[in-house]
């Protein structure tokens, strides 16, 4: 038996139940994890509510660091005892699990259990927005919105080792501090001022090559408003909520900007793929050109204080529910 987190109805925090599922032995192409950490991250509440539709019961996350224990048929990259990682197999909310083995990495010693289970969803999500969606050169200037969250203070990193100019936005003077010490050139408090026309003035008019938005309705159309021509606007969450009406005559007005709406699980989608993100990320991380934080932890059962705290933005960093 094995302690997950499950919801039967599509709601708030409250429709979190703690069960215990009888996990069947790994099939073939799987392999049994026990779990060592879990990441949180705002795809969790898109889940959760429904934004993002699954069937239900279900067990959400998508993102962990454990140990192998069992392999199925057919499995010959992984053994048990093996340290392992992923970031894209819905299901993560547990003690025990099965994952195909085509969705695992291999976690390098030196990195830590914790920094494995937010690096894979997080981190990656930064690896291919600074290195594949729009590939970030020394001389760029980029925005990045919730610079303080756990994707932010990863693109504030990589981006400032790439050589950009890093702007940031973020909530609060403290969390702009906090941006700042993770690599953002500047950091906007975006309660006290426009930050478009700060952007602005911190650029002498010049603008972004590129803006990483994942605030969504709160933050458009305001954030076009900040790229040069021909520049882009990355949109790759809403955590204020959708985008409503685009508007893609609105591209035009604005310069002949490019949008896009990527997400990790396209970029990850073929095994090399994810094997090769994977591995420029660990080479980051080990150079210490980025260095993820773990901000908070809560017991597994207590995910739901977890989630009220991460929608009510009073996290910083990466979060982690400790099975």
């Amino acid at each position: 038996m094995a302690k997950t987190i499950r919801i039967h109805a599509f709601g708030g925090p409250e429709v979190f139940e703690v069960e215990d599922v009888d996990l069947p032995a790994p099939g073939p192409g799987e392999v049994r994890i026990r779990q060592r950490a879990v990441g949180l991250n705002f795809i969790d509440v898109y889940q959760r509510s429904g934004i993002y539709p699954n069937q239900l019961p279900l067990i959400p996350g998508n993102e962990a660091a454990g140990d192998v224990v069992a392999v199925g048929e057919g499995v010959t990259e992984f053994a048990p005892g093996d340290r392992v990682a992923y970031g894209t197999a819905l299901g993560a909310y547990a003690e025990e699990r099965n994952v195909p083995a085509r969705l695992l990495v291999h976690l390098p010693e030196a990195i830590s259990y914790e920094v494995g289970a937010v690096m894979m969803l997080k981190g990656l999500t930064a690896q291919y927005l600074l290195r594949q969606t729009f590939p970030v050169v020394p001389g760029n200037t980029i925005l990045v919105h919730a610079a303080a969250g756990g994707v932010g203070q990863f693109l504030c990193q990589w981006g400032h080792a790439l050589g950009a100019t890093v702007i940031g936005t973020a909530g609060s003077p403290e969390k702009c501090e906090l941006a700042k010490s993770h690599g953002a050139d500047h950091c906007i408090d975006y309660r006290r001022e426009d930050f478009a026309e700060r952007v602005k003035e911190i650029t002498e008019g010049k603008l972004c090559d590129v803006v990483y938005d994942a605030i969504g309705k709160a933050t458009y159309p305001k954030s076009l408003d900040c790229i040069r021509p021909l520049g882009m606007f990355v949109s790759y969450g809403a955590a204020s909520g959708a985008i409503e009406n685009f508007d893609i005559g609105l591209l035009a007005r604005k310069g002949s900007l490019f949008a896009t709406r990527p997400t990790l699980f396209t970029y990850a989608a073929k095994r090399e793929a994810l094997v090769s993100m994977t591995e420029d990320l660990t080479t980051a991380i080990e150079s210490g050109a980025v260095r993820p934080e773990v901000s908070a932890r809560y017991p597994l059962a207590e995910v739901a204080a977890a989630h009220r705290a991460l929608e009510a933005r009073e996290t910083t960093g990466s979060t982690v529910l400790v099975p």
